[in-house]
């Protein structure tokens, strides 16, 4: 079946999107309960109760954080060789931390040691940590723009480096990512454990949820002030990829304009922040399967709402205005295109099934691994 190029790249950067989603959702609680590990628990027998709620679905993780980069690199290759050699440094840790989360779960328990069950819990907040940080500083350089340009033979200069990363608009965005890993995190928690332990768990969910609605307001302000990108020239929607030809501008709170032509959309951050509040609500009521779904609806309004807000561009550049990669014009070829997204469209639901089942499976072996465990002394 034949797709109209500009509905192939629409539909292209929707499922890149939906990946993110799926990422941040499959992952999102295991990464809160992470962080929220040397907070929640306090002695031995509690942190085996949260290692056992958080089960072993790290694989999920690494999948569709790989896939998310194989998109990128056969959809909009320019995209992916810009924001990997620009954030390499941070990427690679997050990287890291995926991978090397399944070894400190698995291993934890079976270390008899005191001493290195400490370090072990220390090197789990980090690898739930990294990647929420690495994400929001991802977040907010995507928003301020990366320093790079393009010469006529389309070769990629990169003018930044770690340190240019962070700022004060990307820690904002950090803090406020953090904030909603850590409320999808404690819901997820307060819903697997009781006593002591989910009461516990019922005052992050607030503290969570507060770090998350002013962060997202904060940044929401602050992106109404802050200089955005607008494509002047007119688009090629089904034209040959060249991010040099076209003309883009730079004003403040360009990154509205979406709003403003299609005012429907606004009611999109709107319900993120209704849906954290009723997170906090069915949470204080122990209706905790719906405040889990509603911190879910929260996490995938807040990435939609990203989303809107960049549409069309994929990476804007602050250095070189007309060097901004958007969806149309730094896109792969009609083939190529086509080829990845039909690929992904059939690889989507084959891979929720097996990290579903993987993750039943690895699960069942860690709690028959805790209980061997549990009754062992400590040394």
């Amino acid at each position: 079946m034949n797709v109209d190029y500009e509905i192939l790249r629409c539909l292209s950067w929707g499922i890149l999107w939906l990946i993110v989603i799926i990422f941040s959702l499959s992952g999102g609680y295991n990464l809160g309960v992470s962080i929220l590990f040397p907070f929640l628990a306090k002695t031995d027998e509690e942190r085996q109760t949260l290692l056992k709620s958080l089960g072993v679905t790290w694989n999920g993780h690494q999948l569709w954080f790989i896939t998310i980069g194989l998109v990128l690199f056969t959809a909009w290759p320019m995209v992916y060789m810009v924001l990997f050699s620009g954030m390499y440094a941070i990427l690679s840790l997050a990287c890291l931390a995926l991978f090397i989360r399944p070894f400190i779960v698995y291993y934890r328990n079976k270390l008899l040691s005191e001493k290195k069950r400490f370090y072990c819990d220390k090197a789990l907040f980090l690898t739930g940590f990294i990647p929420i940080f690495a994400l929001g500083i991802a977040i907010g350089n995507l928003l301020k723009g990366v320093p790079f340009h393009l010469d006529s033979d389309m070769r990629i200069i990169y003018y930044g480096d770690f340190w240019s990363l962070l700022n004060p608009f990307t820690f904002l965005t950090m803090i406020t990512t953090l904030g909603i890993f850590m409320l999808y995190g404690a819901v997820y928690i307060q819903l697997k454990t009781d006593g002591e332990m989910a009461g516990r768990a019922k005052e992050k969910v607030q503290l969570g949820a507060i770090i998350t609605v002013i962060g997202f307001v904060l940044t929401g302000l602050w992106v109404m002030r802050l200089e955005g990108y607008h494509i002047e020239s007119e688009t090629l929607f089904n034209g040959v990829s060249n991010p040099l030809a076209k003309f883009v501008k730079r004003g403040e709170g360009l990154w509205m304009d979406n709003y403003e032509h299609i005012p429907a959309l606004a009611v999109i951050p709107i319900m993120a922040l209704i849906s954290c509040g009723l997170t906090v609500g069915l949470s204080i009521q122990n209706k905790l399967k719906l405040a889990f779904i509603s911190s879910g609806v929260t996490l995938v309004f807040m990435i939609v709402t990203m989303a809107l807000s960049m549409f069309p561009f994929m990476l804007p550049s602050n250095m070189s205005l007309n060097s901004s990669l958007s969806l149309w014009d730094a896109s792969s070829s009609y083939k190529t295109l086509s080829i990845t997204f039909w690929v992904t469209l059939l690889f989507l639901p084959v891979a929720v099934i097996y990290t579903r089942w993987v993750s039943k499976l690895l699960r069942l072996n860690l709690k028959q691994d805790l209980s061997k465990v549990s009754s062992q002394p400590l040394l």
